[in-house]
């Protein structure tokens, strides 16, 4: 996908004529959409735009929505179509995207103030040389009330004996499986943009946040073992303050500080430096997955981990 240049706009006088857009209304419309500050629009995006440049002056109030839009199908605005599984009862969800952006971009246009997370981020850290096929996208949920019941350890053991619930809300295009997660409301903590693999801006969780994300749920990562490179290709760069403050804000049931611990210590992060998470508390045996097969114990971080790892 290539935004139109100056030599694109030239070329105008060879393009399709629409007899609803005189030649000024196309330039304009090339040019303005040349300076919007996205590139990735829904049809009601698209026509909100075009509306309040023609309320101030930069296009006819004549030139109509659909008019526009299939003129700059010609002029190289692409549509997007993700499409939900066969038999689902969704609709597919529809976008135009207008210059180099990416499926990243994309995602996070699906839902507003969604933003990428777990296996997506760990890309965009560069904690991975995977090329992702299928990209996470995190629209977290309202707040709610946190539990009041008391964590035991027949409870944690009964919650990781079962499988960990996952979205069924997946969306395809073209070889991308595109994921949409309702995760725990955060008023998006620890959420900044960075750079997309076509130079373009998106929302993300930020180091620390992936790390401990891709802790609680390992399958939008690859599963553990993936979770452990990502956790030794961020050993210089992870700050344990910046993961312990994020832990205690996010406000996790489970113990899963002792998880964070646990990879920390296997990537080979100084143990002196980890003496702080075990201050959280080692008061349960806890589980670095659900539904594990068989397992080793780790009795310093009270961890039972998958064979092998």
């Amino acid at each position: 996908m290539v935004r139109p240049t100056d030599a694109d706009q030239v070329a105008l006088e060879d393009a399709p004529n629409d007899s609803k857009l005189s030649k000024r209304t196309q330039r304009q419309v090339v040019a303005l959409l040349g300076r919007a500050d996205r590139e990735v629009f829904s049809r009601r995006d698209l026509s909100a735009f075009f509306r309040s440049a023609a309320d101030e002056g930069q296009l006819p109030h004549s030139a109509s929505g659909s008019g526009l839009i299939s003129f700059l199908e010609t002029q190289g605005l692409s549509r997007v179509v993700l499409r939900p599984p066969d038999g689902a009862a969704s609709p597919p969800i529809v976008r135009y995207v207008w210059g180099p952006v990416s499926m990243f971009a994309v995602g996070t246009s699906m839902r507003p103030g969604a933003y990428l997370s777990h296996g997506s981020a760990v890309f965009l850290h560069g904690l991975t040389d995977q090329i992702p096929k299928t990209i996470f996208v995190n629209k977290e949920q309202s707040a709610k009330p946190a539990p009041t019941q008391p964590l035991t350890q027949a409870g944690i053991d009964r919650a990781f004996a079962n499988s960990q619930r996952a979205s069924t809300y997946v969306f395809s295009h073209e070889g991308y499986r595109v994921v949409l997660l309702s995760g725990k409301h955060t008023n998006r903590l620890e959420v900044s943009e960075v750079t997309g693999p076509q130079g373009e801006l998106v929302d993300a969780t930020k180091l620390e946040r992936t790390l401990i994300d891709i802790t609680v749920r390992p399958a939008y990562a690859g599963g553990v073992f993936e979770v452990a490179k990502a956790y030794e290709a961020a050993k210089d760069r992870v700050s344990v303050n910046t993961l312990i403050a994020t832990l205690k804000q996010l406000g996790h049931v489970y113990p899963y500080h002792q998880a964070v611990g646990f990879y920390l210590q296997r990537a080979g992060v100084d143990p002196a430096k980890l003496a702080r998470l075990k201050q959280l508390g080692l008061s349960f045996d806890f589980y670095l997955s659900h539904k594990m097969g068989p397992t080793a114990f780790s009795s310093e971080w009270r961890i039972h981990f998958p064979e092998g790892l």
